[in-house]
């Protein structure tokens, strides 16, 4: 049975194989600088293409390609491609020798938001154009998530209403107003919100008349609502026994 090897040369020899392995993963790092810091020839795109806009995609390609030797990294392709409109996540790698592959995930537009700009399913608000008939959400900063789920939960409750959303706003201090395409706005104000706007739907058989005529139902009262009209709402006509 052979005697293992004296510490000191096992030492040694441990020493030599750690500067092997340095060796090799310096030699490695080197080529993988020296790819990064080659001219970017091509620019492959990948993931989801379909709402971005070919002429940003376009623009972003020739920007990239003509960048000076060395200064174009992963990082800086990855910010520049997230500039681009719809683009939600961005990965980019590097192909060997001269490409740059950018792979992208886009929005997806449930709404617009405020004055001019767009918010996806999961309440993410984004800068974007969009031909789109959506409906309008407001609120404040951060919000998205919250207004989204009051719209879904007042679209069953308001469908008796025969008048879809065109807009639905959360103020600062927390109300909500809902703006039908009719023109009429419902105050629904803080709280119990989708209650309220139930009994607008149960009346609305009896007072859809009525309604054609008004600029806002207050629903914000306990047991009931009050229409507003434009103009004062004609006198009733009195009853025969009335007249006596």
């Amino acid at each position: 049975m052979s005697k293992p090897a004296p510490i000191g040369r096992r030492i040694v020899a441990g020493i030599g194989a750690v500067a092997v392995v340095a060796a090799i993963a310096a030699t490695g790092w080197y080529g993988y600088h020296t790819i990064l810091e080659q001219p970017v020839k091509r620019v492959v795109f990948a993931g989801d293409l379909d709402r971005l806009p070919h002429a940003e995609l376009d623009a972003l390609s020739q920007a990239i390609q003509s960048a000076p030797s060395g200064s174009v990294t992963l990082a800086t392709v990855r910010e520049a491609a997230k500039r681009v409109p719809w683009v939600r996540e961005v990965t980019v790698r590097r192909q060997f020798p001269d490409a740059v592959e950018i792979t992208f995930q886009a929005h997806e537009a449930f709404a617009r938001w405020n004055d001019d700009q767009l918010v996806s399913p999961l309440g993410e608000v984004f800068d974007a154009e969009d031909a789109e008939q959506l409906p309008r959400l407001r609120g404040p900063e951060s919000t998205g998530a919250a207004v989204i789920a009051e719209y879904r939960a007042l679209l069953p409750v308001l469908a008796p209403v025969a008048s879809p959303i065109a807009e639905l706003r959360l103020s600062a201090r927390g109300a909500w107003q809902v703006l039908l395409e009719s023109g009429l706005v419902l105050e629904l104000g803080r709280g119990d919100t989708p209650a309220r706007a139930q009994r607008l739907a149960a009346a609305w058989p009896q007072v859809a008349a009525r309604a054609e005529q008004a600029r806002y139902a207050d629903l914000r009262y306990p047991n009931g609502f009050v229409l507003g009209t434009r103009d004062p709402l004609p006198a009733p006509v009195p009853r025969e026994r009335d007249k006596k």
